[in-house]
């Protein structure tokens, strides 16, 4: 088997420090730009086939990316 990387794992701190803060900061930064651009909205869903499932995610795709689009024609 042949490794590629290796995996940090993070002490527990006692204290909060600057640098962490920053650090989940960062992280949740990352994660609300993320969620912006898949267009699904939140939520739990239950397909019962693979192919329910990538049509319900294409409709969000073209639902949002319209939106998105008149937004910009709207404001360019």
């Amino acid at each position: 088997m042949r490794q590629v990387g290796s995996k940090r794992e993070r002490t527990l701190a006692v204290n909060a420090s600057g640098a962490l803060l920053a650090e989940g900061a960062r992280f949740n930064e990352a994660i609300s730009r993320l969620s912006q651009t898949t267009f699904v909205p939140k939520g739990i869903y239950r397909f019962r086939s693979h192919e329910a499932a990538n049509r319900h995610a294409e409709d969000c795709l073209v639902r949002g990316m319209a939106r998105l689009a008149a937004t910009r024609l709207k404001n360019g």
